[in-house]
């Protein structure tokens, strides 16, 4: 999941990023900060490969709480899993 947000914020985000680790208790969360305001879009995977569309689908099926926080030149992806 790291590396798929990772990966969205260097193709879809402007190249740049933040990551940020943490983890609680009973949860670990990823924090990607990419400098495009566009929220991700969900578009239907492509079964043959050429254009991917699989990610964000992973994305949300994978977290417990998955939430996007606008920002000042960008925008911030809160992806939380249970430990």
């Amino acid at each position: 999941m790291v590396s798929e947000l990772v990966t969205n914020a260097l193709r879809h985000g402007g190249g740049r990023y933040i990551l940020e680790l943490s983890a609680g208790p009973d949860t670990v969360t990823a924090a990607v900060s990419d400098s495009n305001p566009a929220y991700p879009r969900e578009r239907t995977p492509d079964i043959n490969g050429a254009s991917g569309g699989f990610g964000w689908h992973m994305i949300r099926d994978l977290t417990s709480r998955l939430t996007i926080t606008p920002s000042p030149g960008g925008k911030t992806i809160h992806a939380q899993l249970p430990r």
